[in-house]
């Protein structure tokens, strides 16, 4: 049977008589962004956020340098951008959150908003989690030299510490000194102070800045959207001005074309657009439903897709400038080291004096070749060579508190740019989150009408007594599996049903029919085979390979451990049995 679709209010705030009555009053006393460059600041303050910078360069670096850049903004087009107009579409018609958008569709829909909401909350958990280490390296930048500069002397002061020595000085004080972390997620160890206090600052903030709805987060979206931009600039042309800068972004820029042909690489490039621009959280419904509906939200959403884009491969080139040089250190001191210890190998029956023979300088050339290639094997120091280097990149947590803390620490004034760079950290989280929670506070207001301020400090409470899950001494894993697995599928089933109701159950020409008289124009032909057709069909597409890899892949997690003082991929056993996890030996 046939949904029973309620319409879309007029120009006029005005329902038909299924909804029971007039929303005139409701929409006047509604709060509106107070300019226009606010709301694309908090809509650019949403979807830019940590992904931009620690995921994004870690695919193109993984996926054809440059090359993986054509499937992407293939898929924007495709996806990425239609999905977004619907969103603002949507919010800026209804002026209500995802539970009433979706409500006002079809009574049997408002399932999509409550889904939305639940999401929202399980995202927040442990975002602010991030945001709270980054306030803690933050907090720890204040001091020359950085205290995860070099590895601490052992109790006579005259050795290091085997774990550091083994590992190195910021992977030491990222998961001993910061994290303090445990050797698996079964193992607790109880609350990690530091860590409980950053995440209830992290939390304080976004309470206070959301307390007020947006006309509070609003104000404090011009300096959180807007600093990381300066930051990035700064990073990139201090980055420039050192050695290797340019090796790593000839690096990261060289196509592979024949990775580009693989499938893995144009789904994870249609997942990346997906989160990139927050679609499914119900904060870009949430931010556009305070607009007037008379705004070119089209517009909006090619400007903010374009901004989110070119944010992406402003820090992709900052990153690695900074990898290119930090590589070329390495690439040095492996280089001096090598050359040492294969001057005391050499056996002493080569001739070096001045006369030595052809066939003397022939052996001694081969020899030394032949023990440089072996000695950074014998002692785990790898490879010589800068394109190794640079194709160790990593992402997430890696690349911001272990491999960026280190190439900062050969920066000059580098307590300066270590302070910068967690600070536009914060910054970027911060935007995030503010959209995270309009996600679930402005549906939760519109449906049950309670006060925001309650709700808010409510909210905000809960979490952070729920997130205390995070900041054990094993939270760090607990993060890693909510990454992972609590968000991804969801959110899928969220937009592909949120596409489903618009273009299926509501009716792609009514929904065109709408956007005419709100917009004063008819949008791009374009938009409804992408609306109706193609989109659908990739987002099921994206679902069912999405699934088929979680069958194929076990949960697992990255392990530190202490004894063998390295990271060993972790698999989770079965649910009756998941927290027990078991070791795998493969590191």
């Amino acid at each position: 049977p046939e949904l029973n679709c309620l319409p879309l209010p007029d120009l006029n705030g005005d329902m038909d008589v299924e909804d029971g009555g007039s929303d005139a009053e409701d929409d006047a006393a509604r709060p509106a962004w107070n300019s226009k460059l606010q709301y694309i600041l908090a809509q650019v303050g949403f979807s830019v956020g940590l992904g931009n910078v620690w995921r994004f360069p870690y695919l193109c670096q993984k996926n054809g340098g440059g090359a993986y850049l054509v499937p992407y903004l293939i898929l924007l087009i495709v996806i990425g951008i239609p999905l977004f107009f619907l969103e603002l579409s949507v919010g800026q018609r209804i002026r209500r959150g995802s539970i009433g958008v979706w409500n006002y569709i079809s009574p049997r829909l408002g399932g999509i908003g409550f889904a939305s909401c639940v999401v929202c909350f399980f995202v927040a958990l442990y975002y602010n989690v991030i945001i709270g280490w980054s306030l803690f390296y933050f907090s720890q930048s204040f001091q020359q030299p950085l205290p995860w500069h070099e590895c601490p002397l052992v109790k006579n002061k005259t050795t290091t510490l085997p774990e550091c020595e083994k590992s190195s000085a910021t992977t030491y004080y990222w998961y001993r000194e910061a994290l303090n972390i445990s050797d698996s997620i079964s193992e607790s160890g109880g609350l990690n102070w530091r860590m409980t206090i950053c995440l209830l600052a992290a939390w304080s903030m976004v309470c206070l800045a959301m307390i007020k709805g947006i006309q509070s987060s609003g104000k404090v979206m011009y300096f959180s959207s807007l600093f990381p931009y300066v930051v990035l600039i700064c990073f990139l042309v201090r980055a420039l001005l050192l050695k290797g800068s340019v090796d790593g972004i000839r690096h990261m820029f060289t196509p592979k074309l024949e990775i580009m042909l693989e499938a893995k690489v144009w789904r994870e490039a249609a997942t990346q657009v997906f989160f990139a621009l927050g679609l499914g959280f119900g904060g870009v419904i949430a931010f556009s439903s305070y607009n007037k509906r008379d705004n070119n939200c089209h517009f909006d959403a090619v400007l903010v897709s374009f901004i989110n884009f070119f944010t992406s491969v402003l820090a992709t080139l900052v990153v690695f400038a900074v990898l290119g040089f930090k590589a070329n250190i390495m690439n040095g001191k492996l280089g001096f080291l090598g050359n040492e210890i294969s001057r005391d190998l050499i056996p002493h029956h080569i001739n070096f004096s001045a006369t030595v023979s052809a066939e003397d300088y022939q052996k001694m050339t081969v020899l030394i070749r032949g023990v440089m290639e072996k000695d950074y094997q014998l002692l785990g120091l790898g490879s010589c060579s800068i394109e190794e280097e640079l194709n160790k990149a990593v992402q997430g947590t890696g690349l911001a508190f272990i491999a960026f803390t280190e190439a900062m620490t050969h920066f000059p004034a580098s307590p300066f740019w270590s302070v910068m760079f967690f600070l536009m950290l914060v910054n970027l989280g911060l935007g995030s989150m503010f959209g995270t929670i309009e996600g679930i506070i402005t549906p939760l207001v519109d449906t049950f009408k309670v006060r925001k301020e309650f709700l808010t400090v409510g909210v905000c409470l809960l979490a952070f007594f729920i997130g205390l899950l995070f900041v054990q001494r094993s939270g760090n894993y607990w993060v890693a599996m909510f990454d992972d697995y609590s968000a991804t599928l969801p959110l899928l089933i969220v937009v592909i049903l949120e596409n489903v109701a618009v273009a299926w159950v509501y009716g792609t020409d009514k929904f065109f029919e709408d956007l005419k008289d709100m917009l004063g124009f008819t949008p791009f032909r374009f938009y409804y085979y992408m609306w109706k057709y193609v989109t659908p069909l990739l987002l099921i597409l994206l679902l069912g390979s999405s699934v088929i890899q979680l069958g194929m892949t076990p949960p697992s997690y990255s392990a530190w451990i202490k004894d063998l003082v390295s990271r060993h991929s972790t698999v989770v056993s079965l649910w009756c049995n998941w927290i027990r996890p078991k070791h795998n030996s493969s590191v």
